[in-house]
């Protein structure tokens, strides 16, 4: 709790006030980001924190807090510290901060709010502008790492890569792009060229980066800035692992090394785009140089149990049985999410119901067409997101309408509508909740709070 009264830039600290309330009034007026030369020099008044730091910096359009969470667990098992910044967070800011896997103690995520904000009022002394909301919470990443004596970080980046925050780091261990499609357009480009060029803009001179080569235009890109700075890259794709079953655990597969040999793993998901994500955290292990660079051997056992015992919600999580959340927010996930749900639904002989949301920005009427087309669907339920971005149902549940014949109902709560789905389920449905990670967050909240987790 922090129980101090202090003016920092325009913002007063109120008495008695949590980190967790304090974070949430900084996106209300701290509209202007500062430089990343800025941000260079708050590290610098930091001790520059993330000089001494061994970093994993991970950048994409989909799939790159998965990976994390692969490297995470992988580094874990292995006996590794690591501390993993990622976003968004679904219900509580500390998720984004995770050490071995768990949020880091409430103490601690506390009086590391208490020492930025102290920091941004030396910093606004000085004539700088007080932290953006993630620019904050990036600083409060590294200072809690660096006391909590990290062997590893991993850090996600925010939005885009070039201009982002956490692309201030310049000694990383490797640099990862994961798969990349149309987001952010109106900040990042509005093509899949343009968006990897951002993207390409965390690989340093040097650098070894490992990239998901599926798309060849956003490929070329990456590569050819790789050569630009002599950083050795490491394309992977779907020629650099084999299915070889699936099971009760998810996937079974065979990751093949860049020296010929093979690992045969489990990826524990229902969705096989998680087998591309955990191949990419392979390989960046493996561009990293288990032997040489990071000193660490991982054996084949570790190797498999990391990937097995690896957990991140809301990706095609069976959330409870015959129910799934997956945050797939844009073209390429929901491209990603539809393959997977379409294949469950095969696999399960079962059809679908479907609680969708999304926020405003995004191409929803797009995603409601590839849902419709790919799934049987039976029942279709619009939900209003408690956000101010929030979609007006009335518009989805139109968008619906054109496209699908099923039973369509609109609720101006998302706790009405999962506790409608979950009382319709039936063992002739699964139950697919999609759309913005804001609908993930509360879905999980309403599970919790009415029992079911």
């Amino acid at each position: 709790m922090l129980n101090i009264n202090m003016e920092v830039g325009t913002l007063t600290m109120k008495v008695d006030e949590t980190a967790e309330e304090y974070l949430d009034r900084i996106p209300m007026w701290a509209r202007k980001k500062n430089s990343l030369e800025d941000i260079r020099k708050f590290l610098c008044e930091m001790g520059e924190p993330d000089e001494k730091m061994k970093i994993f910096h991970v950048a994409g359009t989909n799939g790159k807090g998965s990976v994390c969470a692969f490297l995470q667990s992988v580094l874990t098992e292995a006996g590794c510290r690591v501390g993993t910044f990622t976003s968004p967070h679904l219900t509580e800011t500390r998720e984004r901060f995770c050490i071995n896997g768990e949020m880091v103690p409430e103490a601690a995520f506390e009086e590391s709010c208490q020492a930025v904000r102290a920091l941004s009022a030396r910093m606004a002394e000085k004539g700088f502008c007080h932290p953006s909301y993630f620019e904050f919470l990036f600083y409060m990443a590294m200072d809690l790492f660096h006391k909590a004596g990290m062997d590893f970080v991993i850090l996600e980046t925010g939005l885009g890569g070039r201009l982002d925050t956490t692309n201030v780091i310049r000694h990383p261990l490797v640099s990862v792009i994961t798969s990349i499609s149309l987001d952010h357009t109106e900040y990042l480009g509005d093509t899949i060229e343009r968006i990897a060029s951002e993207k390409a803009g965390i690989i340093k001179k040097g650098v070894p980066v490992v990239f998901d080569g599926n798309d060849q235009e956003a490929s070329e890109v990456i590569r050819n800035r790789a050569k630009e700075l002599c950083a050795p890259f490491y394309e992977v794709d779907r020629q650099g692992y084999e299915i070889t079953g699936y099971g009760d655990k998810g996937y079974e597969a065979r990751f093949y090394s860049t020296k010929g040999s093979f690992l045969e793993v489990t990826v524990p998901s229902a969705a096989e785009y998680q087998v591309m994500n955990a191949l990419l955290a392979f390989r960046t292990l493996e561009a990293a140089g288990l032997h040489r660079v990071l000193k660490l051997f991982i054996g084949a056992e570790q190797m498999k149990e990391g990937f097995l015992h690896m957990r991140w919600p809301a990706r095609m999580e069976e959330a409870l049985p015959g129910v799934f959340l997956d945050g797939a927010h844009n073209p390429g996930g929901i491209e990603a999410f539809v393959k997977a749900a379409a294949g469950l639904c095969r696999d399960r002989k079962r059809r679908a119901y479907l609680l969708f949301s999304a926020v405003s920005g995004k191409d929803h009427d797009k995603m409601i067409k590839k849902i419709a087309a790919a799934l049987p669907l039976d029942q279709v339920a619009v939900a209003h997101i408690d956000s101010e971005r929030g979609l007006n149902t009335e518009i989805l549940l139109k968008e619906f309408q054109n496209v699908c014949g099923c039973g369509l109902n609109e609720f101006q709560s998302v706790e009405e509508a999962v506790l409608y789905m979950l009382q319709k389920k039936d063992e002739e449905h699964l139950l697919f909740c999609v759309g913005s990670l804001y609908l993930m967050g509360e879905i999980k909240t309403v599970l919790r709070r009415n029992g079911y987790d």
